[in-house]
């Protein structure tokens, strides 16, 4: 309602409201008595442009679309994570309040006043915004595919595709495959047998995806059935049998898109492509191979980006990484590197290998088959196992003789190769082995034994680094205890400082229920982390090796309390990193060799005293 300036008479008849302007004039006398008819005229319109209905409105979109996103988004995922929801809400609230705030401190009788106080309400809200995810995304509970984005294209990929999983019973191609050719293979028009072997063809490295897997062999049973076997974090799974009339059309699908010849059932092949399912993207390589039962098929998926690790996050103790910088300081000899299959030998020995400066060295790998990823400055030699004109002990004399600074041998594929690498000028090119062992001791032994002279494989030794890997516990859902004296006295920790451990969860309580971890799928354990032995060696220790004394090594070894694999291991299960159960499982003894001879019955237990 407003007031005419100037007006002092009774209100115009027909008007209504004649008794509120009379009001208000009389108001605006007493509150401005020697106000002339402009300086009301002003007073008035700075009143209209404070109750203006737009203007409110454009402060309370950006508040309401914060609230919307705190209270739906990051409040949600915080607490789907066990993220600290309390410092979390306190820091929204604050901010809010002060985006509330400050615009009402801000004039608001221009339009300039209106766009200065919603860039500082926008610029106050993106603190509340943007610092949630920035460190949300770091946590190590939050796995990547659930962290918070903002890309609009994800969004919309990531609706439509929840919006085509709600359509019962419709089989539909999900992956984009590009193969070998780098060539994209369009899906085939439905209803066709092409587009159902498509189908099932994608579910077999969907199924694999889901599982966090990061490789998958397809392999003949007895039955005649082929079976999947996932590895997922260093431990197989099986997945669902399939008659060899599915299982068969399946693997020469995918041995086509990596460019192997799909007719050839016998000869080792193999190959590479890429899939991409909205933005994850995936390159697999694929291996295939004749078998008694048929034939077996190996995918193994972002492999260059599982070995891409520095050294520090291998799992090594402090201790150990020190003895690591000091061997990779000195120069030449020989540094066996042990593990077992599917144990991190490849990660290791790239991790060492990026140790020395390609760019002021000569840095060179021998690697079989192919190079799992790139390294930068460092000339990676690759020995194809088909090609007769290409033998791996003849290569690695090859570059020795060139007096390399650094080799970095991936593999010890037979003796004749160890007896090259000895026979070298090993005073000044160091040489790192990788060697199938499942310890420290037991790569000495293999190294003695493949150089076939004790003198010579012991002369240029310089150190033995070996381990296992062990699963980490799932921080969003592992479960902390307090051991009992007894079990720490067997476990070899001190009673006195060792006062909770973790086991492994796979649930967490959402709304009071409890529900599969979102982060492990119910598994307990994501992830991997090293546990090693890093053993430098000396003139004493070469000695012992010389004289074939090994019960005498172990024993100067010990004695410089150098801590083993199981003690690494035991230090990762106390500070919360991986559980006494999976320390056991890790470090067991490999199982024996089967026998052919005939198993004696077991005998029955004695009675417990």
């Amino acid at each position: 309602m407003r007031v005419v300036a100037g007006s002092r008479g009774p209100p115009p008849a027909g008007r209504a409201g004649g008794a509120e302007n009379v009001i208000e004039q009389t108001v605006a006398s007493m509150l401005l008595p020697d106000a002339g008819a402009g300086g009301f005229a002003t007073l008035a319109a700075e009143g209209y442009m404070l109750v203006s209905w737009w203007k409110p409105l454009i402060l309370l979109l950006p508040l309401l679309v914060w609230g919307y996103v705190v209270s739906s988004v990051y409040d949600k995922h915080a607490a789907r994570f066990h993220l600290p929801r309390e410092h979390w809400n306190t820091l929204h609230l604050c901010v809010g309040l002060a985006a509330f705030v400050v615009p009402l401190l801000i004039p608001l009788a221009e339009w300039w006043g209106v766009i200065v106080a919603l860039a500082a309400q926008l610029a106050i809200l993106s603190v509340s915004i943007f610092s949630y995810p920035l460190v949300a995304n770091k946590d190590e509970r939050v796995p990547e595919r659930h962290r918070v984005k903002f890309s609009l294209a994800e969004a919309i990929a990531a609706r439509r595709a929840k919006s085509a999983a709600t359509k019962k019973n419709a089989e539909t191609s999900e992956l984009e495959i590009t193969d070998a050719d780098k060539t994209r293979l369009p899906p085939p028009e439905r209803e066709t047998p092409e587009f159902e072997l498509r189908v099932a063809a994608e579910k077999l490295v969907l199924r694999a995806k889901e599982l966090r897997a990061s490789q998958v062999d397809v392999l003949p049973a007895k039955d005649g059935s082929y079976v999947p076997s996932y590895l997922i974090d260093g431990v197989r799974q099986n997945g669902e049998a399939m008659p060899p009339q599915q299982a068969v059309p399946i693997l020469d699908f995918w041995k086509r898109v990596a460019g192997m010849d799909a007719q050839e059932r016998r000869k080792r092949q193999s190959g590479s492509f890429k899939v991409r399912r909205e933005t994850d993207s995936t390159d697999v390589y694929a291996s295939s191979s004749g078998t008694q039962g048929g034939m077996r098929l190996t995918m193994q998926f972002d492999q260059a980006k599982a070995v891409r690790k520095p050294i520090e996050e291998l799992g090594m103790l402090e201790a150990q990484l020190d003895a690591v910088r000091e061997l990779v300081s000195e120069p030449g000899g020989v540094v066996l590197l042990a593990a077992g299959s599917d144990q991190g030998s490849t990660t290791t020995t790239y991790a060492i290998t990026k140790l020395h400066d390609a760019y002021t060295s000569n840095v060179q790998t021998v690697e079989p088959e192919r190079t799992e990823s790139m390294l930068e400055g460092v000339r990676q030699n690759v020995i194809d196992p088909l090609n007769p004109d290409q033998d791996f002990a003849k290569t690695v004399r090859s570059i020795l003789r060139r007096d390399p600074d650094v080799v970095s041998v991936a593999t010890l594929p037979d003796a004749e190769t160890a007896r090259e690498i000895a026979s070298g000028d090993l005073a000044r090119s160091r040489v790192y082995v990788a060697i199938r062992a499942d310890s420290a001791l037991a790569a000495v032994q293999l190294w003695v034994k493949s150089v076939g002279d004790a003198e010579k494989a012991s002369q240029h030794l310089k150190g033995v680094i070996a381990q296992r890997l062990v699963r980490r516990l799932c921080v969003n859902c592992r479960q902390a205890y307090q051991p009992s004296p007894e079990m720490l006295k067997k476990l070899g920790l001190p009673v006195d400082r060792v006062k909770q451990l973790f086991k492994k969860g796979g649930q967490v309580m959402i709304k009071n229920k409890p529900e599969l971890c979102p982060v492990c799928n119910g598994v307990g354990y994501i992830g991997q982390s090293g546990a090693f032995e890093v053993f430098p060696l000396g003139e004493t220790e070469r000695g012992l090796i010389k004289a074939g004394d090994l019960a005498g090594l172990k024993a100067e070894l010990r004695k410089r309390q150098l801590p083993t694999i199981q003690q690494a291991a035991l230090r990762l299960a106390v500070e919360g990193v991986t559980s006494v159960e999976e320390v056991g499982r890790a470090t067991a003894p490999p199982p024996p060799k089967a026998s052919s001879k005939k198993p004696t019955p077991p005998k029955s237990p004695a009675p417990a005293s």
